[in-house]
């Protein structure tokens, strides 16, 4: 179990408690249940969208069912995110199968609920896979995000440098936005 807590010792009372952890095999169950729901928020959150007919919320389950598994079996894992100590952001990344030649990863799932937005948690937990990625001798990350419902997720992957790419699976949302991060 990895957990970096991201406040600062000199900050002001007020400022919030920002913690980031890797779920695996050995995290506690009551965390991999928060995982799961923030997970099920995010697809919920989706199916709600214009243009996700196509979006599929069984496979959704199934994938929350089985964190971490769903993701480490395919080369990646998840993190959750607490802020204060209450469970506020989940990310996932899995390795690039399809249509790409290097050695990639593929961000996926990233969700903020609604009381946590603003505090910059969705770009701490994408740095937070960059890094790994990095670290972990990956060539590029890549993304695909709906930037007419999630704007301010497709603004912070602009401005954390990813750039348009082509498709590189088959995912059949309408108005689907491919990106990618090259990392060397």
């Amino acid at each position: 179990m990895c957990i970096i807590n991201l406040s600062m010792c000199d900050t002001p009372a007020s400022r919030p408690t920002i913690e980031l952890e890797a779920i695996d095999t050995t995290t506690p169950e009551e965390t991999v249940a928060s995982a799961c729901a923030l997970l099920l928020e995010y697809g919920g959150f989706v199916v709600a969208q214009r243009g996700t007919a196509q979006f599929c919320f069984e496979s959704l389950e199934k994938e929350a069912q089985r964190l971490p598994t769903s993701f480490t079996e395919l080369g990646g894992g998840c993190m959750i995110a607490r802020v204060n100590g209450e469970p506020a952001g989940f990310i996932a990344w899995r390795a690039v199968i399809k249509n790409v030649a290097d050695a990639s990863w593929e961000i996926k799932r990233l969700w903020v609920r609604q009381e946590a937005r603003g505090l910059g948690l969705g770009r701490k937990l994408t740095e937070a896979i960059l890094e790994r990625a990095r670290a972990a001798g990956q060539s590029a990350v890549y993304l695909d995000t709906v930037p007419e419902s999630m704007g301010a997720a497709y603004s912070m992957y602009l401005d954390l440098g990813f750039e348009p790419c082509a498709a590189y699976n088959d995912n059949l949302m309408d108005g689907i936005a491919y990106m990618r991060k090259r990392l060397k």
